[in-house]
């Protein structure tokens, strides 16, 4: 094959590859949902203690003993009844938003699970 054959395959190939490569470049961004509900949200857990069963929550919504609440996250899925709530060691009855409680739970819980009213 003469020389000039060569140059223009490859000069083809080039453009064919820079065309290829041009589309896997446009790929469509997809908007990542938010996770969990919207509705009943009352708080986020923070942190959790495997050794007494017990979980932190920041609080978005007011929050009482005796309420049932709902734990949702990847792996975490379940509702319970709330029996004793703390706020630096000191046990109280009800909670304001904004504050971070400790309550004794039934179940593993993780850090950014959501905390619903059920």
């Amino acid at each position: 094959m003469p020389l000039k054959k060569k140059a223009k395959k490859a000069l083809k190939k080039k453009k064919a590859v820079k065309a290829v490569k041009k589309k896997v470049i446009k790929k469509r961004v997809v908007k990542k949902k938010t996770k969990g509900p919207k509705e009943n949200v009352v708080g986020i857990v923070t942190h959790y203690f495997p050794h007494v069963s017990a979980a932190v929550i920041k609080l978005k919504a007011p929050l009482t003993v005796g309420d049932t609440i709902k734990f949702k996250g990847h792996t975490t899925d379940f509702t319970q009844s709330i029996t004793s709530m703390e706020i630096d060691r000191t046990p109280i009855n009800t909670a304001k938003p904004g504050e971070e409680i400790g309550l004794l739970v039934n179940s593993r819980v993780r850090q950014h699970d959501v905390v619903c009213k059920a």
